[in-house]
Formats: structure tokens, C-alpha cells, sequence
């Protein structure tokens, strides 16, 4: 394949996150000639969410997402995803990621977790339709069904999608997906799914498995250093008509957050070119 175009690159905030604040990752983005960025909300919270948008456009960024809204298992979870909407809005983001949440409370079911986080998702979507930030499900790997997301493959975020009447037809998409490599690329159904998404592709996340893997959570590959047949699953992604930012996510304890932070996107840089 031909190598992706550059002017896509974007870079999750989380990727230097214990080494820069979110004004000093815009300004590094800048710098680098990387012309999107996603960030956190602590970290937009810490410099303030007026300041945040008023530096990122000062810097010609495009906010390709704001991460996260979600954890609908939560007792709490309305009120700070009608805040998260806001933010996002303020930031004028193209979606919000929601990570759904896991395992209910003191609970043990697995199906009517799915079921809370569906009607979760429908209490916040007429706002987020009036506030015109699409919402982007994004399935993490079955490893954090507990916890974290108990969404674990594509074909199950697109089932919600389909439930909530957003079937990909519609001329703007208020509820699609994140796809993020890292958490799919095992799926056997990943390509089929992938062609079903179409235009529910939201976001496109990238970053590598590696082999053995050190930490569930925190030791992702850079592009490159690990096992994710990274080009065809952007083909797959560009067949399906996505044809929007690529946002390096890096969660990366033992190594990249260990390194300078230009170092770290100089290399995202290079290995966008020639890994992904």
C-alpha cells in the first residue's frame, strides 16, 4: 500500500501525557507538523477548557476527538457525559469517544451491564444531537470486559448503533465507532464488520500490540514494534469510506512515556510513514 497521507496524522494526548501538559502537547503538535490532536479530559480540565480550544486554534489543530465520555455503569454517569457533550462542543471536537464501562456494581452480569449501557447511551443522545457531537462507541479488547468496557468487539458496537436507529443511512451520523486497532485487531469478524461501519467510523486509532505484552493496560507498541498487520486494516478502513484522521494512542508505562516527548512524536511521525 501506499504510505498514508500525512496531513491525517494525529496524535491522543495520551500518548506523552507523563511528560507534557495539554498546552505544551499543542504546541509539540504544531512543531511536528501534526495537524490533529485528542485530548483527555483532566488534562483539559487542568488548563481550562476556554484556554484549551483558544490555543489549539491559535495553532491550526483539528480536535479529532475529545477522550472520554462513557462508564454508563456508573451511578454518575449522566451528569458527566451532558459536561463531557459540553466540552466537547467548546473544543468544536468531531466526536466524543465514550468507553462504556464495565461490569455493573457488585455484579457479576455480563448482559445487563450491556443493557445499562445501552440506555445509557439513548439518555445522552438527543443532547448530544442538539450539541452536534456525534458519539463514537469504541469496543475495548475482552481483557477489560470487568472494568472498563464490557463492549468488546465491533459487531457489538454496531448492534448498539443499530438499536438506537443510527443504521448509517441518515445524512450526518449522530452515533458511530471508534475503531482503535489495539482493542480489534484479533477479531475473526473485523474486516466484515469494518465494511458494515461504513460512514459510522467516527475515529481511527493506531498504535501496535507487543509480544509478550508487560502490562494489559499500559504497554502499547509504538507503530511498527509489534504484531498488528497495521496496512491492511487501514485498507480495510478506507474501503469503507473513512477517510478521516489516524490518532496515534500510545499507553505506554515501561517505555514511550519513559522517553523525551519530542522524540516520542518525531518517531510517531516516521512510523505513520512507514508502518501504518
Amino acid at each position: 500500500m501506499a504510505s498514508p497521507d500525512r496531513s491525517l496524522l494525529s496524535l491522543n494526548t495520551a500518548t506523552v501525557k507523563k511528560q507534557w501538559t495539554l498546552a505544551q502537547t499543542i504546541e509539540g503538535c504544531a512543531r511536528h507538523g501534526i495537524r490533529g490532536i485528542a485530548p483527555w479530559r483532566d488534562k483539559v480540565a487542568e488548563m481550562g477548557v476556554k484556554a484549551a480550544a483558544r490555543a489549539i486554534k491559535a495553532c491550526g489543530l483539528t480536535v479529532t476527538g475529545l477522550c472520554r465520555g462513557g462508564f454508563f455503569t456508573a451511578p454518575d454517569f449522566l451528569d458527566d457525559n451532558l459536561r463531557a457533550i459540553e466540552e466537547a462542543r467548546e473544543l468544536g471536537a468531531q466526536c466524543l469517544v465514550l468507553v462504556v464501562g464495565g461490569l455493573l456494581p457488585g455484579s457479576k452480569d455480563l448482559l445487563s451491564s450491556r443493557v445499562k449501557v445501552l440506555e445509557g447511551i439513548a439518555a445522552i443522545l438527543p443532547e448530544a444531537r442538539k450539541a452536534g457531537i456525534p458519539l463514537a462507541i469504541e469496543p475495548l479488547h475482552p481483557m477489560q470486559a470487568a472494568e472498563r468496557a464490557c463492549i468488546n468487539t465491533l459487531e457489538q458496537a454496531l448492534d448498539v448503533c443499530d438499536l438506537l436507529g443510527e443504521d448509517g443511512r441518515s445524512a450526518q451520523c449522530a452515533l458511530g465507532v471508534a475503531v482503535d486497532v489495539y482493542h480489534v485487531w484479533w477479531d475473526p469478524k473485523l474486516e466484515q464488520q469494518i465494511r458494515r461501519a461504513g460512514k459510522r467510523i467516527l475515529a481511527y486509532h493506531i498504535s501496535d500490540w507487543r509480544v509478550p505484552t508487560r502490562d494489559l493496560l499500559n504497554d502499547r507498541g509504538m507503530m511498527g514494534d509489534g504484531v498488528i498487520d497495521l496496512p491492511r486494516i487501514r485498507r480495510w478502513v478506507e474501503q469503507a469510506g473513512y477517510s478521516g484522521f489516524h490518532e496515534v494512542e500510545i499507553f505506554s508505562e515501561l517505555d514511550w512515556w519513559q522517553r523525551d516527548a519530542d522524540e516520542v512524536l518525531k518517531t510517531c511521525v516516521e512510523r505513520y510513514r512507514s508502518a501504518s
